[in-house]
């Protein structure tokens, strides 16, 4: 719909049954009230949020949040911030859509290897899924082939696809050990997480030298000391 306001030269296009007015205060109102708040303030109302349950989207979520630190979102600075947000956001969040099959894409190779394959030192980004606050380290995957071994970036990219989610690395490790596992079948699979949480060093107790190491062992990586001390001796040299 269109509404124009009386004795301004101002009219905006709108398609929203929500407002959020400023000035002089922001105020969630109906259209009809909007015109009334309009006129009895002798001013326009300047700005539009889409908060309808059809058009409600994570654009309008940040702007509300940066709404809410009481900064101004209509400087220059601030103007395609929401929008950029949420683009990272949907990003950082991505594993949720992406599809194990398309992930593997069909990466199965046969091979007589029985001695363990091992890729270290996986850059790995997350969410922590309690505070949204990133944690960042590195994974170490290992598996011991049974008849098939997986292509090399595949392995990556399973990390990828558990770590674009909200998270808590305890779970993270147990994801990516259980996959690999279900896609490869192999013998054993051994996964251990190293990283550092910003939830932990930007608030809270604010400590910056904290490392949080986590692990999952599967098959022959939990019932053979000899296959853990193996990966733990490849992992440190």
């Amino acid at each position: 719909s269109k509404v124009v306001w009386p004795n301004l030269s101002i009219a905006a296009t709108v398609d929203v049954s929500v407002f959020d007015i400023r000035p002089p205060k922001a105020a969630i109102l109906t259209p009809k009230l909007v015109m009334v708040f309009s006129l009895l303030q002798n001013g326009p109302a300047i700005y539009y949020t889409n908060t309808t349950s059809e058009n409600y989207n994570m654009k309008d979520s940040f702007l509300k949040i940066i709404e809410s630190t009481g900064e101004d979102v209509m400087r220059p600075g601030l103007l395609d911030t929401p929008e950029r947000a949420s683009k990272a956001f949907a990003y950082l969040t991505s594993g949720y859509t992406m599809d194990l099959d398309e992930v593997i894409n069909n990466a199965l190779f046969p091979s007589d290897s029985e001695e363990m394959v091992i890729v270290k030192d996986i850059e790995l980004y997350s969410l922590c899924e309690h505070h949204l606050l990133p944690f960042i380290g590195k994974c170490h995957v290992a598996y011991i082939p049974n008849g098939k071994v997986l292509g090399l970036s595949k392995v990556a990219r399973v990390v990828d696809m558990f770590s674009r989610r909200l998270q808590i690395q305890e779970t993270l490790a147990q994801q990516i050990a259980s996959t690999i596992q279900e896609v490869t079948e192999a013998r054993g699979v051994g996964v251990i997480l190293e990283a550092k949480h910003m939830c932990m060093m930007m608030r809270g107790v604010e400590k910056q030298n904290s490392t949080m190491k986590t692990s999952s062992m599967l098959g022959q990586f939990r019932t053979d000391q000899g296959t853990r001390t193996e990966f733990l001796t490849l992992l440190n040299q």
